[in-house]
């Protein structure tokens, strides 16, 4: 185990310290709990009780008397966070054998002298305090053992025992298998703290944790200890505080309370009758309460998690630590109000991004601001002015109404008055005016790209330093003019508006819903719908040569395309992967931020997606699949215009519908394309700074080339100017990073910390359905498959994928499936696009499906409707 801390606390020359002897730098020393209680006990007005914190060096000492641990942390390092019997096992084997380590006598000595200056007949908590507990990043809350009225130094010292070895519970070795923490890395100090004995205890929020409202504060208490509360054994009466207001405030039954026995340690008590429905604290106390709550806030600077308990007048703080659930909030440049819509939930990623993802993604879009490892546009302009505001919720309410109906929320509660502002750069503030159908517009615009990637290509060669940033500085430059270009967002909005145009005028004039679903089969060139076609038909020259297939099967490397060809038909197998990842393989999982390994980085990473073609899909099944769909789009088209002749007005109604319907197959398929010229321009960005990656580690300056993902693109040409580098900032972004999974990024977040949550209006429905997008139509039922990670993918034709959010790189996978349910999505994200052309019913922004539908149930998808349903 890491002797660092050790170290750290032996020069100090002491295995004990009292609280007012430290501070919050010290977790190394004391732990996350006893750093947090030192500074707390450093606050003016703030009231500690006394105690002191057994240092990590105490630890250490004592895992030096049981060398046999270091074999056993071994093995336990070696366990899966499911294998819960072996983690059992092993974990109750390393606490048996810590709690038998007898203390050695300095170290008795150690503990006992705070105890006998602060009172032996006194009682006290004894409490464990880990190194990577209460962090601002994870709070490993509960994961180790605390222990209430503990009387007399024998029996404090076996109690200290007892948390050492806590650090060993199978819930701490889980929650640290899971979260990416090191054992061997993790220590143990023990808080030791006179005992308050209230009349009432409880936690104070300083924040919302469940909005995440910085300004709403959060009051719980019951009688008594607060165990009780912590335990789950009561029920708390609350209270919600914003801006120095009570807001609201519940009153529970309180049947029971725990307190300290005389014998030492607590046990229950039945509250009185009269009491039960009494508030256990008066309005005047909570918000004395939270004032002091703010207080602290405001001394750690971030929102906090706050133990207390309240024994005479006075309120006592047993503890203090960030709320770690909160989702960031972007930083602005002003204290007014803001409200920011998740980018993220439009482009159909919501995992984190790492820095250099985000900072090369806002090279083409400044407005794009971070939080949380993901993206964010203020929308604040747009919702303070009448034209803005209702082209914003023309645009996201029906491409996502879960952001439309948390925005109308805000409108509803005039979170952001109207004003005479311009709207600024909101979508759909001023939609283009359509342009009539015509194939040649989007030829034009392809090949317009097509050159200025050519361009880009050719001239980046051979940069490096600080050429190659200025460079990539410039073409960034191109890349949002082609982005922005007019003719290009026309095409994109005449796509859009003649689905929604049909959608609704065929709804009202023949009663039909989503008809544009079937109307877009097929549409020609849709490159995200031709790569899922593409690899269908490379897995038909592959399925002729089974010593190919059979190799492949077998691959766990990605050099694999080298020794293809010394197989029969391996060269061909060679040339067609070759040929696919030369036009396809700048995609992956994720694709927007360039840290995430592209298919031709890792080729082993679509290789599932092959094979399940070769082992699901009949040879010449691409070609039939887009002739089909064709087929059905023209015969949908000929019987609605068939239909429409035969009402009222119906020559105008066909006319109008006619012209429609040609300028949705015309431009319906370039929605995929500038997002698919976006990731082909980042893909030589990324070629280009992987190689200066390369050469600043064999000159020392970088220790691994992945380092510069953790650096913004500002930070890593400063590095290549400089020749230094913040080791520290990269790790410290590293961790940050992999806590951000751990994050829920809302749709719709506020300035203030709201995470502003929309509903589906919906009515009508069966018991126990849900809901969500019908984003393509039609009704399927069969086995759900619950798929988070496109490798693990093990389908069979017939199944519905179920997963949290399918980007492009998903593609392929639809041609095993016959319907899909995503967690995320909108009208006219990737998924639900591609569904309509490959005529799958899909139902999107179904909250929790991953969790609340299981792998292999039998369900029904009712794309029409925009329903789930599980089946018995």
């Amino acid at each position: 185990m890491s002797t660092e801390s050790a170290r750290q606390s032996e020069q100090m020359g002491c295995y004990a310290l009292d609280f007012l002897e430290i501070g919050q730098a010290q977790v190394a020393v004391v732990g996350g709990k006893g750093a947090h209680l030192g500074e707390l006990s450093r606050i003016e007005g703030v009231h500690v009780p006394p105690g002191f914190c057994v240092t990590t060096a105490a630890f250490q000492r004592v895992m030096t008397e049981a060398p046999s641990i270091e074999v056993m942390l071994d093995r336990l390092s070696h366990l899966a966070p499911d294998d819960r019997e072996a983690i059992r096992v092993l974990s109750a084997e390393i606490r048996g054998t810590v709690e038998a380590v007898a203390i050695p006598r300095d170290l008795v000595e150690a503990i006992t002298r705070p105890i006998a200056r602060l009172g032996e007949r006194a009682a006290y908590a004894v409490r464990s305090s880990a190194t990577a507990e209460d962090l601002p990043n994870a709070s490993f809350a509960g994961q180790q053992d605390t222990y209430l009225n503990v009387i007399g130094c024998g029996s404090i010292l076996r109690h200290v025992s007892l948390c050492w070895a806590s650090l060993f519970t199978e819930r701490a070795v889980i929650y640290r298998l899971r979260n990416g923490f090191d054992h061997r890395k993790v220590n143990m100090a023990v808080v030791v703290q006179q005992m308050v004995f209230p009349q009432a205890s409880g936690v104070l929020f300083t924040a919302d944790p469940v909005t995440g409202h910085r300004r709403t504060a959060t009051v719980e208490a019951c009688y008594g200890l607060g165990e009780a509360l912590v335990s789950g054994l009561v029920n708390a009466d609350t209270w919600k505080v914003r801006n120095g207001q009570l807001i609201d405030a519940t009153v529970a039954t309180k049947t029971l309370a725990m307190h300290a026995s005389a014998a030492g340690g607590v046990q229950r008590h039945a509250v009185p009758p009269e009491l039960q429905s009494r508030p256990t604290l008066a309005d005047a106390q909570v918000l004395e309460l939270v004032q002091l709550g703010q207080r602290i806030e405001m001394h750690f600077g971030s929102p906090q998690d706050i133990e207390w308990c309240l024994a005479g007048d006075a309120f006592h703080i047993v503890q203090s630590r960030p709320i770690t659930t909160l989702f960031p909030i972007p930083a602005a440049r002003d204290d007014a109000l803001h409200v920011y819509v998740s980018v993220g939930h439009q482009q159909m990623m919501t995992d984190p991004m790492r820095p250099l993802g985000i900072s090369v993604r806002q090279l083409s879009n400044a407005g794009m601001l971070e939080a949380g490892s993901r993206m964010f546009v203020d929308v604040t302009r747009a919702l303070a002015s009448r034209a803005g505001r209702a082209g914003l919720m023309d645009m996201l309410g029906k491409s996502d109404p879960l952001i439309g109906d948390a925005l109308q929320t805000l409108i509803d509660r005039d979170f952001i008055p109207l004003s005479d502002a311009p709207a600024g750069a909101a979508p759909a503030a001023n939609t283009p005016s359509p342009i009539e159908a015509d194939p040649a517009v989007v030829d034009a615009l392809i090949a317009q790209n097509e050159a200025s990637i050519a361009a880009a290509k050719r001239d980046i060669m051979g940069k490096s330093g600080s050429a190659l940033f200025e460079f990539i500085l410039d073409d960034a430059k191109e890349m949002n003019r082609l982005a922005f270009d007019p003719q290009s967002l026309r095409v994109l909005m005449t796509g859009i508006e003649a689905t929604w145009w049909l959608n609704d005028h065929l709804q009202d004039w023949l009663g039909e819903k989503n008809v544009a679903d079937v109307l877009t089969r097929s549409v020609p060139g849709n490159v995200t719908s031709e790569m899922g076609l593409s690899l269908m038909d490379v897995a038909d020259i592959i399925r002729r040569y089974p010593a190919v297939v059979g190799f492949l099967q077998q691959v766990d490397t990605d050099d694999f395309l080298d020794a293809l060809p010394g197989l029969a038909g391996g060269r061909e197998a060679h040339d067609a992967l070759l040929a696919w990842l030369d036009t396809y393989g700048m995609r992956c999982v994720g694709e927007i931020d360039i840290t995430y390994p592209r298919w031709s980085e890792r080729p082993s990473m679509m290789l599932p997606l092959l094979l399940g073609n070769i082992r699901n899909v009949a040879a010449g099944a691409a070609a039939r699949r887009f002739q089909q769909g064709l087929q059905e789009a023209r015969e949908k088209e000929q019987e609605v215009l068939q239909r429409l002749r035969a009402l009222p007005n119906g020559e105008r109604k066909a006319e109008e519908t006619k012209r429609m319907i040609d300028r949705l197959r015309t431009f319906i398929g370039y929605r995929e394309y500038p997002k698919y010229a976006m990731t082909v321009r980042y893909f030589v960005y990324k070629q280009a700074l992987m190689a200066e990656a390369d050469r600043m580690v064999q000159a020392g300056v970088l220790r691994e080339r992945e380092d510069i993902f953790y650096l913004r693109f500002h930070e890593l040409h400063d590095v290549t100017r400089g020749g230094r580098v913040d080791d520290e900032l990269i790790t410290q972004r590293k961790g940050a990073f992999q806590a951000a999974h751990a994050l829920t990024p809302p749709r719709v977040l506020t300035s203030e910390g709201e995470c502003v949550a929309g509903a589906y209006r919906s009515d009508d429905l069966p018991e126990g359905a849900l809901v969500g997008l019908a984003v393509s139509s039609g009704t399927v039922e069969g086995r759900a498959r619950v798929i988070f990670d496109m490798k693990q993918a093990d389908l069979e034709p017939g199944d519905i994928l179920i997963t949290r959010f399918t980007d492009p790189s998903w593609t392929p996978l639809f041609v095993a499936i016959k319907g899909l349910v995503t967690e995320v999505g909108g009208l006219m994200t990737h998924g639900a696009v591609i569904a309509r052309e490959y005529g799958l019913p899909a139902v999107v922004g179904v909250e929790h499906a991953t969790r609340l539908i299981c792998d292999g149930q039998r369900i029904r998808v009712h794309g029409t409707d925009g329903y789930v349903e599980i089946l018995p």
